[in-house]
């Protein structure tokens, strides 16, 4: 059975950072792509970052560019996500996502997910 297990979340001040991993198993990851989504109350999930084999390529979305970055360890079978300089509206509900990449660029069908981490950030 896979399951992807997500920590690191919690109450941070703004300005601050986290560090948040996603721990697999059940299977390695070492060709998929995996990616960090978000979803904060009363908006749709929408994706972060997404990461395809050991060191790209890479997506960040606009609104994360430069704040935060993502990293997998295949031999661990965990991808990380570092959040800094955190802003109140990255407060939300992060998962972790797996899938086979269908695009040169990483693009992916998710086909497996975390339960997810929350992320509070405090202005």
């Amino acid at each position: 059975q896979v399951t992807l297990v997500e920590s690191g979340g919690g109450l941070v001040q703004a300005g601050g950072s986290l560090r948040l991993s996603c721990a697999a198993s059940g299977r390695t990851f070492d060709s998929y792509t995996m990616a960090w989504f978000r979803q904060a109350p009363g908006k749709e999930r929408e994706l972060v970052a997404r990461i395809t084999g050991s060191i790209g390529p890479t997506y960040y979305a606009d609104s994360v560019k430069g704040r935060f970055t993502i990293s997998k360890d295949n031999a661990k079978n965990t991808v990380y996500l570092e959040l800094n300089s955190l802003r109140s509206e990255d407060t939300a509900v992060y998962y972790c996502a797996a899938g086979r990449p269908i695009t040169a660029t990483g693009t992916a069908r998710y086909d497996y997910w975390g339960q997810g981490t929350q992320v509070t950030v405090s202005s």
